[in-house]
């Protein structure tokens, strides 16, 4: 993908959620073709809106919305979700997941 078309991206997602926001930002840093696991989104997610009182497992709260900006990107064409290194279908996917920029832009 090119810059270009990265920052209209992050721009269309600043709209809409900042949990959309923090994924891309995140695949976006990996980098082509690299993969991000929902866990690490909630975790980095989290960090960002932690007040000093916080528990730890904070990041376990935003595993679900995680997962719903996740299918939300795919559907629109933004990412993939990755089962077992393949994309799969955001409507009807089960178990283990991880996320990456669409391949081909």
């Amino acid at each position: 993908m090119t810059d270009a078309k990265n920052s209209a991206e992050l721009e269309t997602a600043k709209k809409n959620d900042p949990v959309a926001v923090a994924i891309l930002n995140l695949l976006t840093d990996a980098g082509p073709g690299k993969s991000i696991s929902p866990m690490q989104a909630a975790r980095t997610f989290a960090e960002s809106h932690r007040q000093g009182n916080s528990p730890t497992d904070l990041w376990r709260r935003y595993l679900n919305a995680v997962r719903q900006q996740a299918i939300h990107l795919a559907r629109s064409g933004r990412i993939e979700i990755i089962h077992k290194g393949k994309p799969v279908d955001p409507n009807n996917f089960k178990g283990v997941y991880r996320l990456r920029l669409k391949e081909g832009g």
